[in-house]
C-alpha cells in the first residue's frame, strides 16, 4: 500500500476534493494547521470518507513546526504496517497524471527515494550561503518570519552571529554534511522510518534542527545523504511540477488552465500551487481527462 501525506494550512474545501480524489488509489493522512477551522461537518466528511487526519502545530513559515507536524504525520502513517510507501504534498498540490499510472511507478521503483537534494556549503539564496541556516539560531516558531519585523531580524540576527562567530556545528558536536533540497518527497517506508528515528537518537542532531531555519529543507537531506547506502537509494527528483515565477498573487506560481499543456507534457506527478480561486478550470481539466481516465 501507498500513503498521500497532505500538510494542509489553507482552503479546507480544497484539501477535501483533492482527498477524494486520491482516496480510491491511496490511504490518505492529513495534518491541518492548527490556525485552520474545521466545522464538525468537515469532519464528519472526512471520517466518511476514511481519510486520516490529525491538527497538532500551529504552523509557521520557516521554522520548526513545519518538521514537527511532517514528524508527526509520518508516524501515524507508520502505524500502520501495511504502508509501504510514502509521499509528502502540500493542501496546494494536485495530482497530474492517472492515479493508476502515478501507483505503477512508484511500486516498480519502490525502493528508490525521488527527492531533491545538494551538498548545502556552496549555495545561496537571497544572498544568503544557506549553511548559516542551519550554523547560526533562529526562533521562527515565535517570531514571523515574512512579517516586516521578521524580515529585518533575520538581516540583523545574522549579521550579529557572523560578527561574533557563532558556529552551532562546533557547539552541538556534529560532523555531517549539511544537505538541502526541497521538502516534498516520495519514499519508501525504510528510509523514512531510518530518518525519524536517527533524529530520535541524535539529540544534539535534533537540536540543531530545531533552532535552524527552513528545516524542512534540511532534516531528511542531510540525515539520508549522510548514510551512503541510503544515499544511493535517493533520486534526485521529486516529481513535483513547480513554476518558480510570480503568477496569480504568488511566488511561486498558482497555476491555471494556461499551465495544462506544460503539466501534461511534464514528467512530475504532482502540481504545485493550485488555487481554486485560479485553478479551477485547471483541475477541471486535469480531473476529466488525465485523472479519471480510464
Amino acid at each position: 500500500m501507498q500513503a498521500i501525506l497532505i500538510l494542509a494550512h489553507k482552503n479546507p474545501e480544497q484539501v477535501l476534493e483533492l482527498s477524494r480524489i486520491l482516496k480510491p488509489k491511496f490511504s490518505v493522512y492529513i495534518h491541518f494547521d492548527k490556525k485552520m477551522h474545521l466545522t464538525k461537518k468537515y469532519k464528519k466528511e472526512l471520517e466518511e470518507n476514511d481519510i486520516n487526519y490529525i491538527s497538532e502545530f500551529d504552523v509557521k513559515w520557516g521554522s520548526w513546526s513545519i518538521v514537527e507536524a511532517t514528524i508527526s504525520l509520518i508516524k501515524l502513517v507508520l502505524q500502520n504496517k501495511d504502508i509501504e510507501y510514502l509521499h509528502l504534498i502540500s493542501g496546494q498540490d494536485w495530482p497530474i497524471k492517472n492515479l493508476e499510472e502515478t501507483y505503477n511507478f512508484f511500486e516498480a521503483n519502490k525502493k528508490y527515494m525521488f527527492m531533491t537534494n545538494y551538498e548545502s556549503k556552496n549555495i545561496k539564496k537571497s544572498g544568503e550561503p544557506i549553511i548559516w541556516w542551519q550554523k547560526y539560531y533562529y526562533n521562527y516558531d515565535n517570531i514571523n518570519r515574512k512579517s516586516t519585523f521578521g524580515k529585518i531580524y533575520h538581516r540583523i540576527n545574522i549579521l550579529v552571529q557572523t560578527i561574533i562567530r557563532i558556529n552551532k556545528f562546533k557547539k552541538l558536536s556534529v560532523n555531517l554534511n549539511i544537505y538541502s533540497g526541497s521538502q516534498w518527497f516520495d519514499a519508501p517506508r525504510d528510509m523514512v522510518e531510518y530518518a525519524v528515528k536517527y533524529l530520535e537518537d541524535n539529540k544534539n542532531v535534533k537540536k540543531m534542527f530545531k533552532s535552524g531555519f527552513c528545516s524542512d529543507e534540511f532534516w531528511l537531506q542531510t540525515i539520508l545523504c549522510n548514510n551512503q547506502k541510503l544515499k544511493n537509494r535517493i533520486i534526485n527528483d521529486n516529481k513535483r511540477y513547480i513554476d518558480w515565477t510570480k503568477k496569480n498573487e504568488s511566488y511561486p506560481a498558482v497555476l491555471d488552465l494556461e499551465d495544462y499543456d506544460s503539466l501534461k507534457e511534464s514528467n512530475a506527478f504532482f502540481a504545485r500551487k493550485i488555487d481554486f480561486k485560479f485553478s479551477k478550470k485547471l483541475i477541471n481539466k486535469l480531473n476529466k481527462n488525465i485523472i479519471l481516465k480510464k
